[in-house]
């Protein structure tokens, strides 16, 4: 059964949807089945990844909405490798007020997901930057949660803010809901204050700090405007090199932990 990971900050520009993009592909180019989730009703990630949000039909929002399965929406990407994407639109603004109307409304992701957990090793929900229902849902449907962490002066109260919802999830809907670790990015080795809050952040709430560092770079600026993650646009650079170490890492960390000991994400 495939591992769910959230990756999650409500501080909108922290390179969220760079990291949910980079890692999908990391796994997918390390031999793994890779399904990557636009759970953002801006649809940047779907951008991202070649597909236009304002003429794609059908999407997650119609997978909310019942109208559709997720495998019926699901768009194979060709990048450096390849991934299935589940893609977004801004309809899915639409499905959000839908929700909160609903019975179970948190776990609407959770349940359409259930089809497809075996088929894949890696599933990676981008979620939105902000902590309301569509959130709330890809918290619900996550084995664990990866926090990507702009290491700068406000990034302590973001961080403070997700792992209360955290609690709250684990409390009420997902009580195996685990935190992975945090993501620097968007770093800036030449600084005290980077080197800093991105110890202190680990420090101070316990939580594993992922290594290397994403370094800041035009790069990262340069791919989405392409539609291309960083890892097809500069494969050798800085920004890559730590992603493809990142999801390693991260592999090896699902391994170890026993909350997924009994599962084979080889």
């Amino acid at each position: 059964m495939g591992v769910v990971i959230a990756v999650a900050n409500q501080k909108g520009g922290v390179a969220k949807t760079t990291t949910a993009h980079a890692l999908a592909e990391a796994w997918a180019l390390d031999g793994h089945r890779v399904l990557l989730m636009d759970l953002d009703p801006q649809a940047c990630l779907t951008w991202s990844c070649g597909l236009d949000p304002d003429s794609l039909s059908p999407s997650l929002h119609d997978v909310l909405l019942r109208r559709a399965s997720l495998a019926e929406v699901l768009v194979t990407i060709q990048g450096s490798a390849a991934f299935d994407l589940v893609p977004a639109t801004i309809d899915l603004a639409g499905a959000e007020v839908h929700l909160v109307t609903q019975a179970g409304r948190e776990m609407a992701i959770a349940k359409a997901l259930e089809p497809l957990r075996d088929h894949y090793d890696y599933i990676v929900l981008d979620c939105p930057p902000s902590l309301g229902i569509l959130t709330i849902n890809g918290l619900s449907a996550a084995d664990a949660v990866v926090i990507p962490l702009q290491c700068e002066a406000l990034s302590h109260r973001g961080v403070g803010q997700l792992l209360d919802t955290v609690a709250d999830v684990k409390a009420f809907a997902n009580a195996g809901l685990q935190v992975l670790g945090v993501v620097a990015t968007i770093f800036d080795g030449r600084t005290r204050l980077s080197r800093e809050i991105a110890a202190e952040v680990g420090d101070r709430y316990g939580l594993r700090l992922f290594e290397p560092p994403v370094p800041k770079s035009v790069r990262f600026a340069e791919a989405p405007a392409l539609r291309r993650s960083i890892l097809e646009h500069a494969p050798k650079s800085a920004g890559a090199l730590a992603y493809r170490a990142l999801a390693s890492e991260m592999t090896e960390a699902i391994k170890a932990d026993q909350q997924w000991s009994s599962a084979d994400h080889d």
